[in-house]
């Protein structure tokens, strides 16, 4: 192993391959990116494939826009098929204050160019046949969305960041990173020790020991999230969009001739914890018998657990360190990472070149908690 490197990238997921393509693509040269297990083996390969513009935030809507452009082109650039659907979101609305929270969202992603639109129940039906309208006030919908496969991403972006000269090491695990004073001098490594003066955390849920490591507080907590798919549904619509009851967070999508299908659990508690359990499925059977009950005669044929990086206002921490030199860092996304990846990584990039990124994710700052300033985001499942 090179004992020196120009940037490490830690973490093998969506971040931290997209990071080390965009960086290598510049023309960066010694770009370690650093996993311990295999490339997105932590949330990446966990993750429902949603991508995304329908946001409440400004940057997040723009975040997802410019990711939105990026997967349309990623064949093309990388050679890899992600299996890009663009069937749509639609968030399925049952008081008065999501509709009114959504028609907000919807005047702000039209004024940033996302062609997303409020729709009443009947159109919402027509293009999500599997739901039942009882109850609903309106829905809102954006064409340009869609799902694609999280893997697929990640092992897109680590090819074309090998044949650009970056370096990926898996199955190595951090274990410190020296400073003196406030300058970042090497990173330890199971295989070694490895001199640097640029650090960028893409650790997802274990970025809090990460940012430990060095002496930067980035509050991040792991919370399971579990996925159902289920067996081939007769006569699924191709073009089924990602459908989502906002209320009760139940959400679904086509997964090859069946669905993927999950919701949030308000009594899971924090932890590292991605073993699967049958604890939410009564609250899963509630929510499908509200507002999908075509679904609750599908037998299930598999699923999986994975972990949310959640913060405290349930937005992302995108920045730069202040309090030491060159850590940087792009984590604590709290379900929305996957679909931002392409984008958080030019970000990335250009803070580490000292150019000016397409948005300013200043707000985004890890500080923003010290300051008193959260930015939540609304539109989160």
């Amino acid at each position: 192993m090179n004992t020196h490197a120009s940037v490490v990238v830690i973490g093998g997921g969506v971040m931290g391959t997209s990071i080390a393509y965009h960086l290598a693509a510049a023309g960066v040269r010694d770009v370690l990116l650093v996993e311990r297990d295999e490339l997105g083996a932590g949330s990446t390969s966990k993750a429902a494939g949603g991508v995304r513009a329908q946001f409440s935030d400004e940057l997040n809507i723009q975040l997802g826009a410019r990711s939105l452009e990026s997967f349309g082109r990623f064949e093309e650039e990388t050679g890899y098929d992600i299996g890009l659907r663009r069937v749509g979101y639609l968030f399925l609305l049952t008081t008065p204050e999501e509709v009114a929270s959504f028609e907000a969202g919807v005047r702000l992603q039209n004024a940033l160019g996302v062609p997303s639109r409020m729709i009443d129940p009947a159109e919402a039906r027509r293009l999500s046949p599997l739901i039942r309208t009882d109850g609903l006030r309106a829905a809102a919908f954006s064409p340009d969305d869609g799902h694609c496969t999280p893997e697929a991403v990640v092992h897109g972006y680590a090819a074309a960041a090998r044949r650009y000269g970056a370096r990926i090491l898996r199955h190595t695990a951090v274990t410190g990173i020296e400073r003196r004073g406030a300058t970042i001098t090497a990173v330890r490594t199971t295989l070694g020790r490895v001199t640097t003066d640029t650090v960028v955390c893409a650790a997802g849920a274990w970025s809090g020991a990460v940012g430990a490591m060095a002496g930067v507080e980035l509050p991040v907590r792991p919370l399971r999230r579990q996925i159902a798919v289920t067996e081939p549904v007769p006569g699924l619509p191709p073009d089924l969009p990602m459908t989502i009851d906002f209320t009760s967070s139940l959400y679904f999508h086509g997964e090859g001739p069946g669905l993927l299908v999950g919701m949030s659990d308000p009594d899971e508690r924090p932890g590292f914890a991605t073993d699967s359990h049958d604890r939410w499925i009564p609250r899963l059977t509630a929510a499908m018998e509200q507002r999908a009950p075509a679904l609750l005669d599908l037998r299930r044929t598999g699923g999986w657990a994975g972990l949310y990086e959640v913060t405290p206002d349930h937005n992302a921490l995108i920045g730069e360190a202040s309090s030491v030199s060159r850590f940087l860092y792009a984590t604590g996304f709290s379900g929305h990472g996957f679909l931002q990846g392409p984008a958080v990584g030019e970000v990335v990039r250009d803070l580490i070149l000292g150019r000016v990124p397409f948005v300013d994710v200043t707000p985004l700052s890890a500080d923003r908690f010290a300051a008193d300033a959260p930015r939540p985001e609304a539109n989160r499942v």
